[in-house]
């Protein structure tokens, strides 16, 4: 086989943003950049871990990252290279919120995808790493960039998983998202473990209307829409108590000027929707916040549109 390489960049991603639960998700500017050497003189497969990454210590061929890789070569029917070289570094914190594994999966699959001529394009890589993660959420702003709703489509069977219908969100140029990001984990498996099988009617309706709320506040940078549609009740109120002072920390947030905050995806960092103009003000507060309860608290901004996956030869 002829030598083959590739690499990608995929940003982080925020998902829900509160009542958004699975299916709204953003792209966030933190990146992972991972490239694969493909070469029958290499042994096995490797990986190289670099920045967030460093400290994982699974078997390259356990990692989230070949785990898209083989997921979308199954997917279009392609035998897996058994000798592969990854190397991959990321500036985004991992089991915190903001999209790693995600972004791990998008650029395994992105890497198959451009190195072996697969096929499966942008869309064909946010629909395998739904389909793989059981929600949108993180997928699709990682591939596509922005803001992004997910909806799966009615149309499994018993040989085939659903696909979804993606389209990108308008979100406000006043608007500024403002993430505190704690150094504790909190996995995907804790936060879905807490959640109930079932809900209330009411709780139903007012899940809707604060989704519907969310869609548009984001579109019109509408402070009143926002501040109901950052109030989630399907998950928030399950999950809370996995951050220690969550309440306080929200409630900082909010006196420093933000609409409201919540969970970023499941935690642990919390993210919080104001105006540009007070994002200085809002990350002091939640810092501060965190660090009233005893822990410290890296703080990051999006205020504009992130780019999705993009891939070089």
């Amino acid at each position: 086989m002829t030598p083959a390489r590739a690499t990608v960049h995929v940003p982080g991603s925020t998902s829900n943003l509160g009542s958004g639960f699975d299916c709204v998700g953003m792209a966030v500017d933190r990146w992972l950049t991972a490239s694969v050497l493909i070469d029958e003189s290499l042994s096995g497969v490797t990986m190289v871990r670099r920045g967030a990454l460093a400290s994982l210590e699974c078997a390259a061929t356990d990692d989230l990252l070949h785990a898209g890789f083989v997921a979308a070569c199954t997917r279009m029917a392609r035998a897996v290279p058994l000798r592969l070289a990854y190397d991959v570094t990321s500036t985004i914190p991992v089991a915190r919120g903001l999209g790693s594994s995600a972004a791990a999966l998008v650029a395994g699959a992105a890497l198959a995808d451009a190195a072996l001529s697969l096929g499966l394009g942008t869309h064909g890589v946010a629909t395998l790493v739904s389909q793989i993660e059981g929600h949108p959420d993180n997928a699709s702003p990682a591939a596509f960039g922005g803001a992004m709703l997910g909806v799966a489509r009615d149309d499994a069977t018993a040989h085939a998983p659903c696909t979804y219908a993606f389209s990108p969100l308008a979100v406000h140029d006043t608007l500024a998202f403002v993430f505190a990001v704690p150094p504790m984990e909190v996995t995907t498996a804790a936060a879905r473990a807490v959640l109930p099988s079932h809900v209330s009617f009411g709780d139903a309706v007012r899940a809707l209307q604060r989704s519907a709320a969310l869609v548009h506040g984001l579109a019109t940078g509408d402070a009143d829409l926002l501040a109901r549609a950052l109030d989630d009740v399907l998950h928030v109120p399950y999950r809370r108590a996995l951050v220690p002072g969550y309440d306080a920390i929200v409630s900082a947030a909010i006196a420093a000027g933000a609409f409201g905050a919540t969970l970023s995806g499941s935690g642990s960092a919390l993210v919080a929707l104001g105006r540009t103009a007070q994002v200085d003000a809002i990350a002091d507060a939640m810092q501060s916040a965190f660090t009233n309860v005893g822990m410290s608290a890296e703080t990051l901004v999006t205020t504009g549109v992130v780019s999705g996956l993009r891939t070089e030869p």
